[in-house]
């Protein structure tokens, strides 16, 4: 019976279904107009059309256009560019964030060697560098193991212990700034740089002090700085014994000129002054003091001291109305016209520094002037903490602009002669060896110990180790120190030739083995549970 809303079904007598019902009033077709023949015609014409747009837009594409499906992203460590994963994550060495770089995957992309490093050796564990595996596999975290390539297993022929070639691609070369220099011939030496104190010219400085107790009645120096000349009044003494000085002057004068009228007495009285003038003087009592002492006949209350030279007061100890004790010093005065600059020099250049030498000094202060001395003095004693020799060197200051405690840069003028020569940035000095990293072409960088000689601080002579021409990097060699010492190093645990699949560490398969089913040969099949048989 016919549900509702189904048309009725339709009953054939002998069961049987007719192949094909046709209105007999049905128009011919198209199909029946033309033919089979045309049909297929058709169809061999779309065809060729098809081809021919393929084949045009794929020429027309170019070289570097063969589609998005070529490029892979990959996700690569700043500091260690041999970490290369296909997924974003953390750098298992340093645990910095993986950088997304852009890698061309070409036609040739399938072969199992890089042009640029050379055939692959065998297969590393990036966290177990001890698993190796001869075929590309996953460790236990699902990291692809890293390819390690021949030149790398034998330390790219590099002859510097525990450092390894290694190989940058330019993308790389330019993420971490790489720049490289070329050793040129030319005038190396010729000065030696380093830094010196300006200091008081210790010869120069004059103490003033009294040889007889008193008091200070004035003083004419009242600050520390003061300039003063030769000859400038310093201060002025009441002292006893001075005034009682005076008048035993004063009283041997009048003798002479009484012994004087006297026949055969002459002599004594010359004898009396000469010894009352003499302890004048023993006393800083200056000649113009006794010359006008000997013309008015009249002791002085104070006797006023004068500056011996000339100079600048470092020191003052007086004030006025103070007692001052025989040996006292009030003042200390110091000749600023020639000063000393104190320099180091380390011991590997001390062999080019003689006294005499001249030198030139800078100072930030003027920075459009050059002072120029020589070296005085050197220091027979090496200061055995900094490992350096104490360099006193002499400069003019008649316009006393070399103030003492001034900072400067000293440029020692040695011989100078030719030799090769690198840009002091490009020595990495383990503090036993120095060493360059050469760049041999094709993103590769070698590892090269070598020697050294003079240097003023901006290049540095190469005795041995180098040749005209070479290029040494001068920026992010540190970086590739650091790749290079990790790539020695792993390379001191690459398997044995010949032992690579032994090392290797098999995953277990993923999920359970049914029946029937065998273990694959080489993944650590078990005897006794190689399969199950039904």
């Amino acid at each position: 019976m016919p549900t509702e809303g189904q048309p009725p079904e339709v009953q054939f007598p002998d069961s049987r279904v007719p192949e094909a019902a046709t209105p007999p009033s049905a128009p011919p077709t198209r199909c029946a107009r033309f033919g089979w023949p045309a049909i297929v015609l058709v169809a061999i014409i779309s065809a060729v059309l098809a081809g021919g747009g393929v084949l045009l837009l794929s020429r027309g594409a170019g070289p570097g256009h063969e589609g998005a499906a070529h490029v892979k992203a990959q996700y690569q460590c700043p500091m260690h560019p041999s970490i290369i994963q296909e997924h974003p994550g953390d750098c298992p060495i340093c645990g910095m964030k993986l950088v997304k770089v852009e890698s061309w995957k070409g036609p040739t992309s399938s072969s199992a060697s890089s042009p640029a490093e050379g055939k692959i050796a065998f297969y590393r564990s990036l966290m177990d560098p001890k698993q190796t595996s001869p075929t590309p596999r996953k460790d236990e975290m699902g990291m692809d193991y890293a390819p390690v390539f021949e030149d790398e297993v034998s330390g790219g022929g590099s002859s510097v212990p525990g450092l390894a070639g290694i190989g940058i691609d330019p993308e790389r070369q330019q993420l971490i700034g790489l720049k490289t220099a070329e050793v040129v011939r030319g005038l190396v030496g010729g000065q030696v740089r380093t830094f010196g104190r300006v200091a008081i010219d210790e010869t120069r400085v004059r103490h003033i002090n009294v040889k007889n107790g008193g008091f200070v009645e004035r003083i004419f120096v009242d600050f520390i700085g003061k300039r003063v000349k030769r000859g400038d009044p310093l201060f002025t003494l009441f002292s006893p014994e001075l005034l009682a000085a005076q008048n035993e002057f004063l009283l041997a004068l009048r003798t002479r000129g009484t012994l004087g009228t006297t026949a055969g007495s002459g002599d004594s009285g010359k004898v009396l002054v000469d010894s009352a003038r003499r302890r004048l003087a023993l006393w800083d009592v200056s000649t113009a003091e006794m010359q006008r002492l000997e013309a008015t006949g009249q002791p002085t209350k104070t006797l006023t001291f004068y500056s011996p030279t000339a100079g600048v007061v470092t020191k003052k100890g007086v004030v006025e109305g103070m007692k001052l004790e025989a040996g006292a010093m009030p003042y200390e005065i110091v000749d600023l016209s020639v000063v000393w600059v104190l320099a180091d020099v380390y011991e590997s250049e001390l062999r080019f520094v003689k006294e005499g030498t001249p030198a030139k000094l800078k100072l930030k202060a003027f920075p459009d002037r050059t002072f120029e001395g020589k070296v005085t003095f050197l220091d027979p004693l090496l200061d055995p903490q900094t490992r350096t020799v104490k360099v006193r060197l002499t400069f003019p200051n008649p316009s006393a602009d070399l103030r003492p405690e001034m900072f400067g840069e000293v440029v020692l003028k040695i011989a100078s002669h030719e030799g090769l020569q690198i840009p002091a940035d490009a020595i990495v000095d383990s503090g036993t060896a120095k060493v360059v990293f050469v760049a041999q072409g094709e993103g590769k960088f070698q590892p090269r110990q070598i020697e050294v000689g003079q240097s003023d601080g901006t290049v540095v002579e190469v005795t041995s180790g180098l040749h005209a021409g070479d290029l040494v990097v001068t920026r992010a060699n540190f970086l590739i120190d650091s790749e290079s010492r990790l790539r020695s190093s792993l390379n001191a645990m690459s398997p044995a030739e010949g032992k690579q699949s032994e090392s290797a560490r098999v995953l277990p398969l993923s999920g359970t083995q049914g029946a029937g089913q065998k273990a694959p040969a080489g993944k650590d099949a078990t005897p006794g549970h190689v399969g199950h048989q039904p």
